[in-house]
């Protein structure tokens, strides 16, 4: 296998196995809607084999942040729909990321009166609103009536982004949003059938991305895992529980015939993220760049020594609109600006060079 050779993933046809990952970058507005500044950024990078978007919110009370797409309203799906036709338009392709965010936010970031989550236990820490930071809040811990209706939000949610043209969707079970601290024995401390043991607390996560595939087929749906990330007060620390957790949600899901599994883990090759590979036997994307910037070589490396079926990458496809061209070539790249990651200007987002300038 060859990084530049074209690949399939599920119904997801790549001409080549370089990801964007998907990246949070704040520059939807106060309703939530991408507009043509959005549009413009994700076409400028349709080279890649496929685009993972921003975590986008399945409903008005999973919104994480100032800043962040929804797709709930109809504003927001018109909006979608010329993003996935820029893209479209440049011969790319295009999947949505669905983002509970859970306890990740506040009400002053949501508009609603709670945030929530597996079981009432806060972040320890603060998040940043319009107004300034403030502690993150106590959660709602959602009950079982309302579990069926978080899911039902995720269904609608990938309905709505297929209806606006997207190629499909990537469930977000990671970097500490909701299915993500449903995983976790620290964020998780329910006592009913989802939570306890690791096939308990893995198996909201299975019912939803089983739902999701039902509703818009699962040749269209992938999902993102990040073992043992440890971020947002998300701790998985103990190896033989973390294993076990990720086995179940892969053995769930498995079955499933999804487009893709995408991980998250600062090791790869490892036997954590390769076992996970083997149990899934699908298509596999892998993500190493949380904590350090994945280089060229390593992402070379991954495919052809078949840890991998595509590399999803982060801050170099943010800096290079034309990273397949530059990586093919070996030509230098453009090095991301952290201070301009968020935003709400073109400034750090659409105006990086390409190599023809």
């Amino acid at each position: 296998m060859d990084l530049f050779t074209p690949v399939s993933l599920g119904d997801l046809h790549l001409p080549n196995r370089v990801v964007m990952a998907p990246l949070t970058r704040t520059r939807s507005g106060e309703a939530g809607i991408p507009g043509p500044l959005v549009a413009e950024h994700y076409a400028q990078r349709a080279s890649v084999g496929l685009i993972i978007t921003e975590g986008t919110y399945p409903s008005h009370e999973s919104r994480a942040y100032p800043g962040q797409p929804g797709i709930v309203t109809q504003e927001q799906i018109a909006g979608w729909r010329a993003v996935a036709d820029a893209v479209h338009a440049e011969g790319g392709r295009i999947v949505m990321q669905l983002m509970h965010s859970g306890r990740v936010s506040h009400p002053l970031i949501n508009g609603t009166d709670r945030i929530v989550a597996p079981s009432a236990v806060a972040i320890d820490g603060e998040t940043r609103t319009t107004t300034g930071k403030v502690a993150f809040p106590v959660p709602h811990a959602l009950t079982l009536d309302e579990l069926a209706e978080v899911r039902d939000e995720f269904v609608a949610a990938a309905r709505n982004a297929i209806a606006a043209g997207l190629d499909g969707v990537e469930v977000h079970s990671a970097n500490g949003y909701l299915l993500h601290q449903f995983l976790s024995p620290v964020s998780n401390v329910r006592e009913d059938r989802y939570g306890g043991s690791p096939e308990a607390r893995a198996r909201f996560v299975v019912e939803v991305t089983t739902a999701i595939a039902e509703a818009v087929g699962a040749g269209r749906v992938g999902i993102r895992l990040s073992p043992m990330h440890n971020i947002q007060d998300v701790f998985e620390t103990d190896l033989a529980d973390a294993t076990a957790t990720y086995e179940a949600v892969v053995d769930g899901i498995a079955p499933l015939g999804l487009a893709y599994v995408s991980v998250l883990h600062g090791d790869p090759t490892g036997e954590l993220v390769q076992d996970l590979r083997e149990r899934f036997a699908g298509p596999f994307i892998v993500n190493s760049g949380f904590g350090s910037v994945t280089s060229r070589d390593e992402a070379i490396a991954l495919v052809e020594d078949s840890h991998a079926d595509a590399v999803a990458v982060g801050r170099l496809a943010i800096a290079n609109p034309d990273l397949v061209e530059r990586w093919k070539g070996a030509h230098p790249e453009n090095q991301p600006d952290a201070a301009t990651f968020y935003g709400s200007g073109a400034e750090g987002y659409t105006d990086y060079p390409r190599l023809s300038a």
